[in-house]
């Protein structure tokens, strides 16, 4: 049985996508983090004579990888600037600053960096500034905490190296936002919470979508009709997966498989645990395995994974057109 799900009021949360991202520097980005390391910036020579810093990988002219390297100063000019009056955290300063384009002087490009003044008042175009060295430096463009008004006292950079070479840099990721949930996101997450899977569809006749859409992609009505759904289902398609990656918090080999529910005409992905990778097989049929009521919050992960029931398999012929 359907029903309506308009009269509740939509769901809303913070959010945080966060990750590492790790990449090899190349032998550009490398020189410019081995430099910085050592308290020393360094561009890249165009064909034109123009000193880029940080230095680009390829020359803007020639398309040429770029592979001569100048040291420049630790001091320069600010091109242009803006004022941050609420950084957010894993930025340079946790109080107030300017965000500028700075000239170092030797370079003809500008490298962006945070400016550390106490109001908007004291920073300007043209300001003189200075880097300000990290205490402990890793070989990454946090090396430099921020720049500082005032002279530099050091010189032009020197191209002589001191330990290895950097060639891998990692460097966090971070977004937050606040989600405001559909409708349909809303019953199927208010759902959950109570233990229940609700798909939604736009009529008595039409497709049920879980987790539901907006509106119904093929007809373009919203998706206001509740439909409850059973925790069991067939497995349309699996991947076993054996490469271990960065934060898997399950020794490969296990199965990630498309689930298809009972009365639903879409699957959705999950975990498929309890029985050996090697007998899975599409057309199986599986059940939900819940966490403790506890653990339960707004989130399909109330489901730890998928188990098989026992039962015979689904006919391909039941499930083809869901593939």
């Amino acid at each position: 049985m359907g029903k309506s799900g308009v009269a509740e009021k939509p769901l809303s949360a913070p959010l945080k996508l966060e990750f590492n991202y790790t990449r090899s520097t190349g032998p550009t980005i490398g020189a410019f983090v081995s430099a910085l390391r050592n308290r020393k910036v360094i561009g890249a020579l165009g064909s034109d004579g123009r000193v880029f810093v940080p230095p680009q990988e390829f020359d803007p002219i020639t398309a040429e990888p770029l592979t001569e390297f100048v040291g420049v100063s630790d001091g320069g000019t600010v091109v242009s600037w803006t004022w941050n009056a609420e950084p957010y955290d894993g930025q340079p300063l946790a109080k107030p600053f300017a965000w500028a384009l700075i000239k170092l002087d030797g370079a003809d490009s500008t490298m962006l960096h945070a400016v550390d003044v106490d109001s908007s008042d004291a920073i300007s175009t043209g300001m003189r500034v200075r880097a300000r060295w990290a205490a402990e430096r890793v070989g990454q463009i946090q090396d430099i905490e921020c720049f500082e008004p005032g002279e530099t006292e050091n010189g032009v950079a020197t191209l002589d190296s001191e330990g290895d070479p950097v060639t891998m840099i990692t460097t966090p990721i971070s977004l937050d936002f606040m989600h405001t949930a559909s409708l349909g996101e809303s019953f199927y997450l208010r759902g959950l919470a109570e233990g229940k899977l609700i798909g939604g569809r736009s009529g008595p006749n039409d497709k049920v979508y879980i987790p539901p859409r907006g509106t119904n992609p093929t007809n373009g009505r919203p998706m206001v009709e509740q439909v409850e759904l059973p925790d069991r289902g067939i497995i349309t398609t699996f991947c076993i997966v054996n490469v271990p990656f960065l934060g898997q918090k399950i020794k490969p080999p296990y199965v990630a498989a498309y689930v298809l529910l009972d009365g639903a005409d879409i699957a959705f992905l999950h975990l498929i645990l309890e029985c050996d990778a090697a007998d899975i097989r599409m057309g199986m049929r599986v059940e939900a395995k819940w966490k403790p009521r506890e653990e339960w919050g707004y989130g399909l992960e109330n489901i730890e994974y998928f188990r098989p029931t026992g039962e015979p398999d689904a006919e391909y012929d039941t499930y083809k057109h869901h593939l």
